[in-house]
């Protein structure tokens, strides 16, 4: 049966939130944290000299009983989604080539995991994998011919984007990431290569207690141009087409006088 984007991403979110309040309702015994969080800037800037940034997030899990245990934290850090094509290669004669390919819709652009130990060991597999802690556990949903759907974490393409995700500086995982300055205040330290997308990034808190979720909050940064490139950027989402003649233009100018230079040579 064929399935369109929207209806495989509502059908994913319905039955995680259904899965969610299952655990949630088998959790109830452990009390909820008040969680505070904090981003240390709202924006950050792209000049033609940025080479990445880093970001400071803050927070404090303010429990109403003190001994329920010491707390787990994971830091989610999301960039804008974006369109990715995965290929797998074959030999055919002798040579290499593109033979099956998968598309990821609307994947995170930038995608980190950090935490103040192994994920593995702050709850079940059930509760990672609903509330998409890790790489592992977050939904990548896949165009498989006309459908669209997640797959198991094993899955070869799934694995082979994020391993490539991963070489490029986008996608990292830090067991060591978050680090805990007080029994209930933490901090982690964001690192934003310096060829981040532009656009807004979710930051996901979510604390852990004796394996259940005990508090979630969010907050969100963006990732924006200023100066020259700001304008530049702008003129060419506003009038394209007149933004690719210019760029023609400068590109035979350029062309000429190379042509010239050469010549007096």
């Amino acid at each position: 049966m064929k399935q369109s984007l929207g209806a495989a991403l509502r059908s994913l979110r319905i039955g995680s939130a259904l899965l969610a309040v299952m655990i949630g309702l088998a959790a109830l015994p452990v009390r909820a944290d008040r969680l505070v969080v904090s981003v240390s800037q709202p924006q950050v800037r792209i000049t033609s000299s940025f080479t990445g940034a880093e970001l400071v997030v803050f927070g404090v899990a303010e429990s109403q009983d003190q001994d329920e245990g010491p707390i787990d934290v994971v830091v989610t850090v999301r960039g804008p989604g974006e369109r990715f094509t995965t290929w797998r290669k074959s030999r055919v004669l002798g040579l290499w080539v593109n033979s099956d390919s998968r598309t990821f819709v609307e994947a995170p652009a930038f995608l980190a995991v950090l935490s103040n130990r192994p994920t593995d060991q702050m709850a079940s597999p059930e509760t990672l994998r609903v509330e998409q802690i890790g790489l592992n556990y977050n939904i990548l949903v896949q165009r498989v011919g006309p459908d669209f759907a997640d797959v198991v974490p094993s899955d070869p393409f799934r694995t082979a984007f994020l391993r490539i995700q991963a070489a490029q500086g986008v996608y990292r995982e830090d067991a060591r990431g978050v680090a805990l300055l007080a029994p209930r205040v933490f901090r982690a330290e964001v690192s934003i290569p310096g060829t981040a997308p532009l656009g807004r990034y979710t930051v996901a808190v979510k604390v852990f207690r004796n394996g259940s979720l005990s508090a979630t909050e969010l907050s969100s940064f963006d990732v924006n141009k200023t100066g020259f490139e700001q304008k530049i950027a702008e003129f060419s989402q506003r009038d394209g087409w007149l933004y690719g003649l210019v760029v023609a233009l400068g590109s035979l100018v350029v062309g000429f006088m190379g042509n010239l230079l050469f010549r007096r040579d």
